[in-house]
């Protein structure tokens, strides 16, 4: 193995998994003992203080519910006020909470701990496994992440990278990859649709492939939409049924929701190779007089197929807003590749059958796609790399500021081609004014205040002078990995002005 190597990391919701391609050009997954391929992306302390990660941590959590952090993905990047943080509260037992900046942070066996902190200790465990595997220190990854994750959520990864001193090479997005694993180095010339439905994000690219170049032409996604709902939608089933048998409301006792949760799971994947299965716990609660209480259930396909065709509907609307931007039709579409282990569930292979006319390719491994196409473009960026690849993404929303009176005005719009650069000429509005100040956001909607904020830009150092009178050119700059930097000149003088990024809450 070469000195130094990068490998592919696939930071999922649920689970993650890293892969590396061998000298001779062969990927290959990076097994956890045990011969597993992933890792559960689960944090946890214990009783004892210890910090638990991955399988260990998942062995525990239905004892220790409370401090044992999974899902953490959904909260990433995200300010503590919005409405993805408030459904999370509702379905986990651990605390979420505001930070200073109104980011959430989490309470973990009586420490304090960021998105960052969590998301940095799973790269770790997942770089030490790698690092022990390969026998040799790994310092550089290509990490993946949603097609629509946002700005603030890409920096918080490349941050949590910096926590734990690993240079997150590149960014890439996670159906790109998957496309890269089933196209690279195979002469590839096909329009793929990637239907990416993982644990905890939706997310679908349609990618030209020509050769080794990879273009997506349009994405789109739900960054809160993925097996855990599906998972949910059971739970809710069973604590509605049992209420209204017992009058006990179960979702208050954090060690029985753990233990309907897991289960939750389990039935879910088995009504994907059978059509009924039992839901039974022994002794989940005690009446006020003692008696011990069961859930007893039966549960079939058709059932969990009710329950879940709202999440299944919510995905095809994607997928047809996603055909509308790239301009094709389903006709247009060569293969339809299925990426994340919730398309294993046989009503959405049946779903995406009806809608494409054609069967779903299975042409790549559903939970490990994602970690070979990151291990396949990390090779390419090897300075003696054989193996070139190119790719050329599209940021997933659109990117713009605050107008007057709340209207957003797009500086780049969905689905725009990245690297991008735009300038825009702004001017001061009082006279000798020093300082101009912009809010940045990112959405798909007219009015800021429904779009993420990504920050507030100041830009000082301008002349002071009448208002009106001094123009400021302002440069938007989008690199590979749809990050997004400012700068501000004064094209009078040719001076470039400072910028400070302040990421608001």
């Amino acid at each position: 193995m070469q000195k130094d190597p990068i490998i592919g990391i696939d930071l999922g919701t649920t689970n993650s998994c890293a892969a590396i391609v061998e000298d001779g050009g062969n990927v290959k997954l990076i097994p956890y003992k045990g011969g597993e391929y992933t890792i559960p992306s689960i944090f946890a302390i214990d009783d004892k203080g210890n910090e638990l990660i991955g399988y260990e941590a998942k062995r525990q959590w239905q004892l220790n519910p409370r401090n044992t952090i999974y899902g953490s993905k959904r909260l990433v990047g995200r300010p503590f006020q919005s409405d993805v943080v408030k459904e999370m509260k509702k379905v986990v037992a651990y605390s979420i909470r505001p930070g200073k900046k109104n980011e959430v942070l989490l309470d973990v066996g009586k420490k304090e701990f960021s998105l960052q902190e969590i998301s940095a200790k799973i790269l770790n465990k997942i770089r030490d496994v790698a690092a022990n595997y390969l026998k040799t220190p790994i310092k550089r990854a290509v990490v993946t992440v949603p097609a629509y994750f946002n700005d603030r959520q890409r920096q918080t990864v490349k941050e949590a990278g910096k926590l734990i001193d690993l240079e997150v090479v590149r960014i890439i997005n996670e159906p790109t990859s998957a496309a890269l694993a089933y196209g690279a180095g195979k002469s590839v010339n096909k329009k793929v649709l990637v239907y990416d439905l993982g644990g905890g994000t939706f997310d679908v690219s349609i990618i030209e492939i020509r050769d080794r170049v990879f273009e997506v032409k349009a994405t789109g996604g739900d960054v809160f939409l993925g097996g855990i709902d599906f998972d949910n939608a059971i739970i809710h089933h069973v604590l509605k049924d049992f209420a209204s048998k017992t009058g006990i409301d179960l979702a208050t006792d954090p060690v029985a929701m753990q233990r309907i949760k897991d289960l939750a799971e389990r039935t879910k994947i088995d009504l994907s190779a059978r059509d009924d299965v039992q839901f039974n716990i022994p002794f989940i609660t005690m009446t006020s007089q003692g008696q011990p209480l069961n859930i007893e259930m039966k549960f079939s396909r058709k059932m969990l197929e009710q329950l879940t065709n709202h999440l299944v509907d919510r995905t095809l609307q994607m997928v047809a807003r996603v055909l509308v931007d790239s301009g094709l039709s389903t006709k247009d579409i060569d293969e339809v590749l299925l990426v994340g282990g919730q398309t294993r569930m046989p009503i959405v292979q049946d779903r995406l059958t009806k809608f494409f006319g054609k069967t779903p390719s299975k042409g790549v491994h559903p939970d490990e796609a994602v970690a070979v196409g990151a291990a396949l473009y990390a090779k390419s960026l090897e300075d003696n790399s054989s193996l070139r690849l190119q790719l050329l993404d599209v940021i997933p929303m659109a990117i713009g500021l605050e107008r007057a009176g709340g209207a957003f005005h797009t500086v780049f719009p969905r689905n725009a081609p990245i690297p991008n650069a735009k300038q825009l000429v702004a001017t001061t509005s009082r006279d000798s004014q020093t300082e101009l100040a912009m809010r940045i956001f990112q959405g798909d909607h007219e009015q800021v205040v429904k779009n993420d904020l990504l920050g507030e830009f100041t830009f000082s150092g301008i002349r002071p002078a009448r208002a009106g009178s001094v123009q400021v050119e302002i440069t938007f700059d989008v690199n590979v990995e749809g990050i997004l930097t400012m700068r501000a000149r004064d094209p009078a003088t040719g001076r470039e002005m400072t910028t400070t990024v302040r990421v608001s809450s």
